[in-house]
Protein backbone atom coordinates (compact mmCIF):
# COMPACT_ATOMS: atom_id res chain seq x y z
CA UNK A 1 0.00 0.00 0.00
CA UNK A 2 1.27 3.72 -1.23
CA UNK A 3 1.08 6.36 1.41
CA UNK A 4 0.41 9.83 -0.41
CA UNK A 5 3.58 12.29 0.62
CA UNK A 6 1.20 15.27 1.09
CA UNK A 7 -1.44 12.75 3.35
CA UNK A 8 2.31 11.81 4.93
CA UNK A 9 3.35 14.93 5.36
CA UNK A 10 0.13 16.14 6.86
CA UNK A 11 -0.29 13.77 9.32
CA UNK A 12 3.08 14.28 10.77
CA UNK A 13 2.46 17.75 11.11
CA UNK A 14 -0.94 17.20 12.89
CA UNK A 15 0.78 14.55 15.42
CA UNK A 16 3.86 17.51 16.27
CA UNK A 17 1.06 20.13 16.79
CA UNK A 18 -0.29 17.67 19.17
CA UNK A 19 2.37 16.95 20.31
CA UNK A 20 3.28 20.20 21.50
CA UNK A 21 0.13 21.57 22.32
CA UNK A 22 -0.87 18.80 24.50
CA UNK A 23 2.40 19.28 26.18
CA UNK A 24 2.23 23.14 27.07
CA UNK A 25 -1.90 22.35 28.06
CA UNK A 26 -0.35 19.50 30.78
CA UNK A 27 2.54 22.16 31.84
CA UNK A 28 -0.29 24.68 32.61
CA UNK A 29 -2.52 23.14 34.45
CA UNK A 30 -0.48 20.86 35.97
CA UNK A 31 1.94 24.14 36.88
CA UNK A 32 -1.40 25.99 38.07
CA UNK A 33 -2.40 23.10 39.82
CA UNK A 34 0.93 22.74 41.91
CA UNK A 35 0.92 26.52 42.59
CA UNK A 36 -1.99 26.44 44.56
CA UNK A 37 -0.53 23.96 46.80
CA UNK A 38 -4.23 22.58 47.19
CA UNK A 39 -3.77 18.74 47.37
CA UNK A 40 -7.11 17.96 46.78
CA UNK A 41 -6.97 20.40 43.21
CA UNK A 42 -3.13 18.73 42.58
CA UNK A 43 -4.57 15.38 42.65
CA UNK A 44 -7.49 15.89 40.30
CA UNK A 45 -5.72 18.17 37.92
CA UNK A 46 -2.59 14.93 37.74
CA UNK A 47 -5.16 12.37 37.39
CA UNK A 48 -6.03 13.88 34.10
CA UNK A 49 -2.81 15.09 33.01
CA UNK A 50 -1.67 11.21 33.54
CA UNK A 51 -4.56 10.22 31.19
CA UNK A 52 -4.08 12.91 28.56
CA UNK A 53 -0.29 11.36 28.54
CA UNK A 54 -1.50 8.40 27.72
CA UNK A 55 -4.80 8.89 25.47
CA UNK A 56 -2.67 12.17 23.32
CA UNK A 57 1.03 12.14 23.95
CA UNK A 58 1.81 9.02 24.08
CA UNK A 59 0.44 8.15 20.19
CA UNK A 60 1.60 11.98 18.98
CA UNK A 61 5.02 10.59 20.05
CA UNK A 62 4.72 7.44 18.13
CA UNK A 63 3.14 8.73 15.05
CA UNK A 64 5.96 11.72 15.16
CA UNK A 65 9.03 8.80 14.93
CA UNK A 66 7.00 6.57 12.59
CA UNK A 67 5.24 9.26 10.38
CA UNK A 68 8.96 10.96 10.33
CA UNK A 69 11.45 8.07 9.71
CA UNK A 70 8.78 7.17 6.76
CA UNK A 71 9.05 10.15 5.21
CA UNK A 72 12.90 10.68 5.29
CA UNK A 73 12.74 6.92 3.48
CA UNK A 74 10.38 8.54 1.02
CA UNK A 75 12.67 11.41 -0.03
CA UNK A 76 15.42 9.07 0.13
CA UNK A 77 16.67 11.48 2.50
CA UNK A 78 19.60 9.68 4.59
CA UNK A 79 19.20 10.13 8.66
CA UNK A 80 23.10 11.34 8.63
CA UNK A 81 21.70 14.20 7.13
CA UNK A 82 23.01 17.31 9.79
CA UNK A 83 19.20 18.68 9.76
CA UNK A 84 17.81 14.88 9.97
CA UNK A 85 20.71 13.78 12.60
CA UNK A 86 19.46 16.70 15.02
CA UNK A 87 16.30 16.07 15.18
CA UNK A 88 16.88 12.49 15.99
CA UNK A 89 18.98 13.49 18.59
CA UNK A 90 16.59 16.32 20.36
CA UNK A 91 13.94 13.58 19.54
CA UNK A 92 15.76 11.37 21.86
CA UNK A 93 16.14 13.75 24.45
CA UNK A 94 13.04 14.32 24.83
CA UNK A 95 11.88 11.25 25.39
CA UNK A 96 14.75 10.74 28.06
CA UNK A 97 12.78 14.01 29.56
CA UNK A 98 9.44 13.25 29.12
CA UNK A 99 9.57 9.18 30.51
CA UNK A 100 10.17 10.01 33.55
CA UNK A 101 8.06 13.09 33.72
CA UNK A 102 5.15 10.78 33.24
CA UNK A 103 5.88 8.72 36.12
CA UNK A 104 6.45 12.06 37.88
CA UNK A 105 3.43 13.25 37.28
CA UNK A 106 1.64 9.44 38.54
CA UNK A 107 3.38 9.73 41.59
CA UNK A 108 3.03 13.95 42.17
CA UNK A 109 -0.90 12.64 41.65
CA UNK A 110 -0.57 9.20 43.95
CA UNK A 111 1.44 11.49 46.91
CA UNK A 112 -1.48 14.42 46.54
CA UNK A 113 -4.60 12.21 46.40
CA UNK A 114 -2.80 10.77 49.77
CA UNK A 115 -2.55 13.64 51.12
CA UNK A 116 -6.15 14.83 50.46
CA UNK A 117 -7.62 11.94 51.50
CA UNK A 118 -5.63 11.89 55.12
CA UNK A 119 -6.50 15.85 55.10
CA UNK A 120 -2.53 16.50 55.55
CA UNK A 121 -0.61 18.80 53.97
CA UNK A 122 1.81 18.06 50.91
CA UNK A 123 4.59 15.87 52.01
CA UNK A 124 8.09 16.99 51.22
CA UNK A 125 8.38 13.94 48.95
CA UNK A 126 5.54 16.30 47.00
CA UNK A 127 7.67 19.10 46.52
CA UNK A 128 10.97 16.97 45.46
CA UNK A 129 9.15 15.15 42.55
CA UNK A 130 7.50 18.43 41.32
CA UNK A 131 11.35 19.99 41.22
CA UNK A 132 12.44 17.54 39.05
CA UNK A 133 8.93 17.21 36.82
CA UNK A 134 9.58 21.21 36.46
CA UNK A 135 13.36 20.83 35.74
CA UNK A 136 12.92 17.79 32.82
CA UNK A 137 10.18 19.82 31.34
CA UNK A 138 12.31 22.60 30.36
CA UNK A 139 15.02 20.11 27.88
CA UNK A 140 12.37 18.57 26.51
CA UNK A 141 10.51 22.04 25.58
CA UNK A 142 13.45 23.77 24.10
CA UNK A 143 14.45 20.68 22.23
CA UNK A 144 10.29 20.50 20.55
CA UNK A 145 10.98 23.93 20.09
CA UNK A 146 14.06 23.40 18.25
CA UNK A 147 12.93 20.41 16.39
CA UNK A 148 10.44 22.90 14.48
CA UNK A 149 12.80 25.63 13.59
CA UNK A 150 14.75 22.69 12.03
CA UNK A 151 11.73 21.14 10.68
CA UNK A 152 11.31 24.58 8.75
CA UNK A 153 14.56 25.63 8.18
CA UNK A 154 16.41 22.67 7.47
CA UNK A 155 19.76 24.33 7.92
CA UNK A 156 22.89 21.65 6.03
Amino acid sequence: MTVDYLTLKWLHILSSTLLLGTGLGIAFFMWMAHRSGDARQIAATARVVVIADALFTAPAVIVQLGSGLWLAWLLHLPLTVFWVGIALLLFFVIGVCWLPVVWLQARARDLARAAAEAGMPLPPAYARVMRWWFWLGWPAFISVIAIFWLMVHKPI
